[in-house]
């Protein structure tokens, strides 16, 4: 038996991008991996490298879970918990900053992108936050993590520190390998299709949350970028506007980009903007009745609850070893 380790950052709404490239994933990996177990975890810790609000944090942690239940998560074959509440995951990481060099940390997209963009008041933690989402994994002897593409660098490095302590430590982490899925792994700006799917960006009709209501799904599909050449094909290089819808609607539907191609090579954008609306509020507004039942109800923390106890007790006993390993404490 194998164990899968992933997590989300609670900033923003949830996106369709953050639906197909990693609840949907998730949710298809369990349904192929019927013997791994599955540990998920809401990186709240995460979400504090830039300023938050306080009570918008604690809703959308809960919300994010609500939502991978609502999505068909398998409750029985997940530990789902809060990363804020296994102390552990920040004892670590603050270890693994002793194995972790600056030049690595350095050349991290998330840190270099906000170093170009003149940002004055980039916080430590976004510099070093790296270490901590490598003992998010490594805590808990992740085999497989599920990444995008723009993710592998940060396993990789994962990977890095986790053989640096082994060699010097000798074995004693798991190094995880990537579980990277065929389609739908990057979704981008509806407008903008240079640049990845997120509530950050400030035009809000380059992304669709996952509680969108129907005539606000179909508009922002409506109005999404394509071009002026008329012809349905999968061409990401001259055509990425509708490349990006082809892979939205391909991952969203389970069929392949080329019968995508194929049923849709004699129409028009229009019908074909058209049927993939129809698909998506056929997709999210059944999710969304489900969310509303789990909100509601004292079943959320009743699993996180059990899945705390889970984690903690694992993360506990982890640490201990690792401490002594290393030479911490009396004994």
């Amino acid at each position: 038996m194998k164990r899968i380790v992933s997590g989300i950052k609670p900033t923003g709404s949830l996106t369709l991008g953050n639906y197909i490239g990693a609840i949907k994933q998730f949710v298809k990996l369990q349904k192929a991996r019927e013997n791994d177990e599955f540990f998920l975890f809401i990186a709240d810790l995460h979400a504090i490298t830039t300023r938050q609000i306080p009570h918008e944090l604690r809703k959308r942690t809960l919300d994010i879970a609500a939502m991978y239940l609502a999505c068909g998560l398998d409750k029985e074959r997940t530990t789902l918990f809060i990363q804020s509440e296994i102390p552990q995951h920040a004892e670590l990481g603050y270890i693994l900053q002793s194995n972790v060099y600056m030049g690595e940390l350095e050349r991290m997209t998330q840190y270099k992108d906000k170093l170009e963009s003149n940002d004055v008041s980039i916080s430590s933690s976004l510099f070093t936050y790296p270490a901590l989402m490598a003992a998010d994994i490594i805590l808990y002897d992740a085999d497989y993590v599920p990444v995008g593409d723009d993710q592998k660098q940060h396993l990789e490095l994962t990977r890095d520190i986790a053989n640096r302590f082994n060699h010097y430590y000798s074995d004693f982490f798991t190094v995880p390998e990537p579980l990277i899925p065929e389609v739908g792994a990057r979704i981008m700006d509806l407008q903008n299709p240079e640049k990845k799917m997120s509530k950050s960006e400030n035009n809000p009709k380059g992304y669709i949350t996952l509680f969108d209501d129907e005539k606000t799904i179909t508009r922002k599909i409506k109005s999404a970028k394509t071009d002026s050449l008329g012809i349905i094909k999968y061409d990401p290089l001259e055509q990425k506007g509708l490349a990006n819808l082809i892979n939205i609607f391909a991952s969203i539907s389970d069929i392949s980009i080329n019968q995508i191609v194929d049923k849709y090579k004699n129409s028009d954008y229009k019908t074909f903007k058209e049927d993939l609306a129809k698909t998506l509020v056929d997709v999210l507004i059944p999710i969304q009745l489900k969310y509303q039942e789990i909100i509601n109800s004292n079943e959320l923390n009743e699993i996180l609850d059990k899945g705390r106890s889970i984690a903690s007790d694992y993360a506990f006993k982890k640490m201990r070893k690792c401490k002594r390993k290393i030479g911490l404490g009396r004994k």
